[in-house]
């Protein structure tokens, strides 16, 4: 059994985790200990996807399955090393503080605070321009099943989006939501402002919903998607965040947002993928969303042909 607290050492960085018997998956037995663990190993893959980004963080304080709550603020007693940025904020006049993690010690930190899940939007922090304005260096196309649909129709839907994607240019990375769905990652050359990403992919997802009505719908809400696939568009709002790439997810068991193969894909293999299986993953395959961290080409004007 781990020991309740204990000092640890990553470079320079020496800090305390504490608790580390507390259960975080009860069902599996999971504890903070694991999901720390997890993360400092996973540190490597994990952040090249998330360094220069805000993060939010959804947290557990009693473990999955007992309440959460999604943090944006930086949490109070931030060590002087981890890096913060405050960022305008429509609803706070001075701004809104964020936690950015780009270094290892920064993960083992959060898990220490019971974080599970990291959320990041699709712009970095170097980008200073209002909302509206920011220019993602990612578009996100976030395949949602509705009752009635599962993996078989987000598979097929997958593949309508990836051909007008590369009809366009753009090469879509296909990772798991950790939950029901499929993430569709793009890189893009961050050069245009959201607005015009946006509207991209909302002509995108209405275009193939027009075509294929009884498979596809663009509108939120549960009575819009029985039986259809929902293309989440609005994961490119530059206000809204997406889970990462390697990400932990708030299940009853520990699920990881994982990179995936086409072809993995095409035969269903989306998991769940767990820590070991992820890590063993990235021993063999690498980071199969090493590309999604370079910019790729711009949008082309005319969206969703």
């Amino acid at each position: 059994m781990a020991p309740v607290s204990q000092r640890v050492r990553f470079g320079d960085r020496e800090l305390t985790v504490s608790h580390l018997d507390k259960l975080m998956y009860p069902e599996t037995g999971t504890t903070k200990a694991d999901v720390i663990d997890y993360y400092a190993r996973a540190a490597a893959v994990l952040l090249p996807h998330i360094t220069g980004r805000i993060l939010t963080r959804v947290r557990y304080p009693h473990g999955t399955g007992d309440v959460r709550f999604f943090e944006k603020h930086a949490p109070p007693a931030v060590p002087p090393w981890l890096r913060t940025a405050t960022v305008p904020s429509k609803t706070h006049a001075d701004g809104v503080t964020y936690v950015v993690a780009d270094e290892p010690a920064a993960l083992v930190w959060l898990a220490n605070l019971y974080t599970i899940e990291l959320h990041t939007p699709q712009w970095q922090l170097d980008d200073t321009a209002p909302d509206s304005t920011r220019r993602p260096d990612r578009l996100v196309i976030d395949l949602d099943p509705g009752e009635g649909a599962g993996i078989t129709e987000c598979v097929h839907i997958a593949h309508l989006v990836r051909e007008r994607l590369e009809a366009d240019g753009l090469i879509a990375y296909p990772k798991t939501s950790g939950k029901n769905g499929v993430h569709l990652v793009v890189p893009i050359s961050g050069t245009q402002p959201a607005e015009q990403v946006i509207d991209y992919a909302k002509a995108l997802a209405r275009s193939l919903a027009a075509a294929h009505p009884r498979l596809v719908t663009a509108t939120m809400g549960p009575r819009n998607r029985i039986g259809k696939v929902l293309i989440d568009w609005s994961q490119n709002n530059p206000a809204k965040t997406t889970v990462a790439a390697y990400s932990l997810r708030g299940q009853p068991r520990p699920v990881i947002s994982t990179p995936i193969t086409w072809s993995e894909l095409d035969a269903g293999n989306t998991g769940p993928f767990g820590p070991e299986a992820v890590l063993g993953r990235v021993a063999t395959l690498g980071d199969l969303h090493a590309d999604v961290t370079t910019p790729g080409p711009p949008l082309p004007v005319a969206a969703g042909r």
